[in-house]
């Protein structure tokens, strides 16, 4: 059935809903206070009072009874129940299914027979508050409404293939015998025909091991017949997000055998729908399995870290989040290094060294000729026991040699940057050639000082290692997003709005001939989805917090920050608009720093620093060299 749908004010993607949709009690999970609910369906989050149990029971029957009456009625029924009638919240299913028979002009509920309470179509509320967006995204809902009430945990489901884009949900219960179970299958048999032969939907076929003993003819009219109700695949999206908020919730509550209910209703749900919904909701429920379970074994954290670092060269590829990161903060780097003759960065996360071919080509087109570069990167120990950062530095070698760049390099192993110290990073007068020319240090970070924040002291320390190096700029890249939150479902919250935006982005920015590139890059996110949910203590290391957050960290540390300018914003820009599928990219400048997101949600941030009081820095890079 067709539901009304109320349309909210600001209708955005799912991961820009407002957090005060979802931060109320989700499924009445609390113990209710009055006296007579039945436990069964307040478990389910309908509060029904044993009393009115039997009343229920009629006008359920009176409903179906009125929608499996006849074949001929049946179809008006339905089309009047598709069009023109309003659906309330069902958790009062009294005066709901009142409303419902007064919509139909049925007459009062009579002393009818049993009552199956898992055959009716009553128990799916409708979405309140679903609007679409402009976006072309496949998550666009916006729910303010209340809570999705999750199915009865043996109910199938499959979508039906008639192009109104609904999924049609039928128990298995409803195959019992009896004249008025055969009635409402006659019916709907008769009507689902009618309707798939207008496009208005295909026939259901019947769960598995369901009437496998008749004949075919006997076999497909059962299989159609089963009794369903058609529920939007969009409505089926509000409740999959209330149903990983509910499960959230309880696992906040510490109430795993309600979380262990619900994700069963999620798996049931998430199939249901397409695209970045669908894959969104798969992590996440992937997730809190794990955590419910407990099922996060140890891992090798050199054999994880050359897994992860992979991850991230298809994510490069298949987005142009790192590219943006790598060109801001370059550019910052760049224009802090104008008229220095020996230039030296310190990059905390080399991996593939990715970054630096750009910028040592725009070194090496610097008027007046390039300065002398030397470049330390930082990684952690490969499962091979290979040294990946000396491979690394023998192919950015050989780049400098072709455009003639005085180039030198070193690599630093280490488990974290709280194992640096400040004599590791400078140089000597003997490693300059006897030169005592002043060398210029910039430091770059790109996604990694927020893994520090799992290891209580150590960004103090790293900090602390970075003002006695005294470098001329310090660029930072991180996400835009708190994923650092003391109680679990405020994190899970922001985490599904960020990464749902991210998906949406990759769905929408996706080209055919990068399918691997774009399949990796779901798993890359879907990794710091399962750290982010599933684990606690030193194991969580994907501790994302905001640009503020960041800010307020850098300021009591005794850095200031240093504006990135008109230039570098405006190149982001140019950069961008070369993406395919950019359309939906948004280059924001605030306060000096520079982030790119999709539509109106930042997603990652680029600021750069210096030391406070420092003589060297510049006021800010606005006016320096940008080529």
């Amino acid at each position: 059935m067709k539901r009304d749908r109320g349309e909210s004010g600001g209708g955005g993607a799912i991961g820009n809903y407002p957090p005060a949709a979802v931060k109320g009690k989700m499924m009445g999970m609390e113990e209710d206070s009055d006296a007579g609910i039945d436990e069964l369906l307040a478990a389910l989050g309908y509060k029904v009072r044993s009393s009115d149990m039997a009343d229920v029971a009629q006008k359920l029957e009176q409903l179906e009874m009125a929608i499996g009456s006849s074949a001929a009625p049946d179809d008006s029924l339905l089309t009047h129940l598709a069009s023109d009638t309003g659906h309330y919240n069902p958790s009062d299913l009294s005066n709901w299914l009142e409303s419902m028979l007064s919509e139909v002009n049925l007459p009062p509920p009579n002393e009818s027979g049993g009552f199956d309470l898992h055959s009716t179509s009553a128990f799916f509320d409708p979405a309140d508050n679903l609007a679409t967006t402009d976006s072309s995204t496949l998550t666009s809902v916006n729910f303010s409404g209340p809570p999705a009430r999750i199915l009865p945990h043996d109910y199938a489901h499959q979508p039906v293939n008639g192009g109104n884009n609904r999924v049609a949900y039928a128990s298995e219960r409803q195959l019992g015998g009896g004249s008025t179970e055969r009635k409402r299958m006659r019916a709907l048999s008769s009507s689902s025909s009618t309707r798939g032969g207008s496009g208005g939907g295909a026939p259901v076929s019947a769960p598995k091991g369901v009437a496998s003993g008749q004949s075919s003819a006997c076999g497909t009219e059962a299989s159609s017949a089963i009794p369903v109700v058609m529920l939007d695949t969009q409505e089926a999206g509000i409740r999959l997000v209330h149903g990983l908020m509910a499960c959230a919730e309880a696992v906040q509550q510490e109430n795993y055998k309600a979380a262990d209910v619900i994700l069963k209703q999620i798996s049931m749900l998430t199939p249901s729908q397409g695209g970045a919904m669908r894959k969104v909701a798969g992590y996440f429920a992937e997730a809190l399995a794990r955590r419910i379970y407990r099922l996060n074994p140890q891992q090798d954290c050199s054999l994880d870290s050359a897994f992860s670092d992979i991850l991230q060269m298809h994510f490069y590829e298949s987005c142009p989040y790192l590219k943006f990161a790598h060109f801001t903060a370059n550019q910052a780097i760049l224009e802090a290094f104008a008229g220095c003759r020996r230039v030296h960065v310190i990059d905390f996360g080399m991996k593939q060294g990715m970054q630096w071919p750009a910028l040592m080509q725009a070194l090496a087109l610097r008027p007046g000729g390039p300065p002398s570069f030397r470049l330390t990167g930082i990684g952690p120990p490969q499962p091979d026991n290979t040294d990946a950062l000396q491979q690394v530095g023998w192919k950015l070698a050989q780049l400098a040699d072709t455009i003639h760049v005085d180039f030198e390099y070193r690599g630093f192993v280490a488990n974290s940057l709280a194992d640096l110290e400040p004599y590791m990073l400078e140089s000597s007068p003997a490693e300059n050639g006897g030169s005592y020319e002043p060398e210029v240090v910039a430091i770059n970070s790109v996604f990694e000082i927020h893994r520090l924040l799992s290891r209580p002291g150590a960004l103090d320390k790293v900090l602390a290692t970075v003002r006695a190096v005294k470098p001329r700029i310090v660029t930072i890249v991180e996400q835009e997003a708190n994923h650092n939150a003391s109680p679990f479902l405020e994190r899970f919250t922001e985490a599904l709005h960020y990464y749902s935006t991210m998906f949406d982005s990759l769905e929408g920015g996706c080209s055919g001939e990068a399918q691997q590139d774009h399949m990796m890059s779901e798993v890359y996110l879907g990794r710091q989805i399962c750290n982010i949910v599933s684990c606690e203590g030193p194991e969580r290391t994907e501790r994302h917090e905001t640009l503020g957050q960041w800010r307020g960290r850098l300021a009591g540390a005794g850095f200031e920050p240093v504006h990135l300018g008109f230039n570098a914003f405006k190149q982001a820009s140019m950069l961008l608009a070369l993406f395919a599928g950019g359309d939906g990219y948004r280059v924001e400048e605030k306060e000096g720093c520079l982030s790119l997101g999709w539509h109106t949600r930042p997603l990652i941030a680029t600021s750069a620093w210096r030391v406070a009081g420092s003589s060297s820095s510049t006021e800010s890079l606005s006016s320096g060299d940008a080529r």
